[in-house]
């Protein structure tokens, strides 16, 4: 049977799948392993500061060699890795020290999914599809439902089962990227650029004013995102008055999938949509949710707040990628590479600004997320900034 690019698109979709997983699993596990192997919070910590530390480096480097290598070997090769990585998960902490085994198992699937990161979305855009905008939406939809199934099929096999199981659901959450893994290496695929012009190099990109207007919105992305979603968990425990586990599923979920929704809405509906006003009306509802999760006295208004971030933030990062391949047309791969370099920067800015400012606050969240919502502040100043260039041009 003859593959088309339809079957690409799908192997995009399930990357994102996969993406989701091995960023997510291990997160259920951390109180498992300071039972089991009495590692500490610190340690903890640390590894989940390697993970990122990780995907922020394989975004810088791969700008330099994706190019030379092609989306089919780096795309099987970085599921491989996440696959690997999984197992390691559930063999290494029983053969060797366990702290040691949980690092070099982390290592390994973070450098299959920084890679993911990259070549997923030109892989996606590289496909003859009719509208670029609407497939990029709901490209990043899948990793919302990918971030919602894992968690889901998760709790269900640990509450049939049992918790003390999880090496064994490690090992069949590795058949996902294995079994995409297949599949890449049989579709079609094509170069994101036409064969008569060259991706634009790093120092090119750089030379051009617009493309740091584009970083500053997957910086603002990045952050607008994560601030909230990483607290969520509190604002449901709270708002809800549920336990810690309970609110870890409910917080997070809740966040996702109207994220998700929002990616779909904009998939089907894109054609009757602009863009860029579509985004700004986004930041807005954005920094309106920051300002409610922050200042409103009922928690369960909070709790609410928090979902329609997730629904506010959805469709920054795609809708980042689609405005950047539009404005820069031979951007290539080194530009998606910086572009998943912004995000992942942001990322990590965002909650770590929160952090600090409720923790020099005496452990006021709300604080915290006001301070955040400068950040979807940014986002619609920026907005505003680039409408008012397009029309003088």
């Amino acid at each position: 049977m003859r593959l088309t690019y339809a079957a690409t698109l799908r192997t995009c979709f399930a990357a994102s799948m996969v993406q989701a997983i091995v960023n997510t699993f291990i997160t259920l596990l951390f109180v498992t392993f300071q039972q089991d192997y009495g590692v500490s919070l610190e340690w903890i910590a640390a590894i989940i500061s390697t993970n990122f530390l990780l995907q922020l480096t394989v975004d810088l480097v791969s700008a330099r060699f994706l190019d030379k290598v092609g989306y089919r070997v780096a795309a099987v090769v970085a599921h491989i890795l996440a696959a690997v990585g999984l197992v390691e998960l559930a063999l290494l902490p029983s053969i060797m020290a366990p702290h040691r085994g949980i690092a070099i198992a982390v290592i390994t699937y973070a450098l299959g999914g920084g890679l993911l990161e990259v070549i997923v979305s030109p892989m996606a855009e590289s496909c003859p599809t009719e509208n670029k905008e609407r497939t990029m939406s709901f490209l990043h939809s899948f990793y919302c439902w990918g971030h919602m199934t894992m968690i889901i099929v998760s709790t269900i096999f640990f509450t049939l089962f049992g918790i003390h199981h999880w090496k064994l659901l490690a090992v069949l959450w590795a058949l996902v990227p294995l079994t995409n893994a297949f599949f890449l290496a049989k579709v079609p695929m094509k170069p994101l650029l036409p064969d008569h012009m060259a991706s634009a190099t790093i120092r090119e990109l750089l030379s051009k004013k617009i493309f740091y207007l584009m970083l500053v919105y997957m910086v603002c992305a990045g952050s607008a995102e994560l601030t909230v979603s990483q607290w969520s968990s509190a604002f449901a425990e709270e708002g809800l008055g549920v336990s810690k586990t309970v609110g870890d599923l409910a917080g997070p979920l809740f966040f996702a999938l109207l994220m998700g929704i929002a990616r779909i809405c904009y998939s089907r509906f894109g054609e009757r949509i602009q863009l860029q006003q579509f985004m700004l009306f986004s930041a807005l509802l954005c920094l309106a949710c920051y300002l409610v999760i922050a200042l409103s006295p009922i928690p369960a208004v909070s709790l609410v707040a928090c979902g329609i971030c997730g629904f506010s933030v959805g469709i920054f990062w795609p809708g980042t990628f689609s405005m950047a391949s539009k404005t820069i047309r031979n951007g290539g791969t080194p530009m998606f590479a910086l572009l998943a370099l912004g995000g992942d920067l942001g990322c990590a800015v965002g909650p770590a600004v929160a952090g600090f400012v409720s923790g020099a606050t005496g452990g006021n969240l709300r604080t915290g997320i006001l301070v955040g919502a400068a950040f979807p502040a940014v986002m619609a100043a920026a907005l505003l900034f680039h409408r008012q260039r397009k029309s003088r041009q």
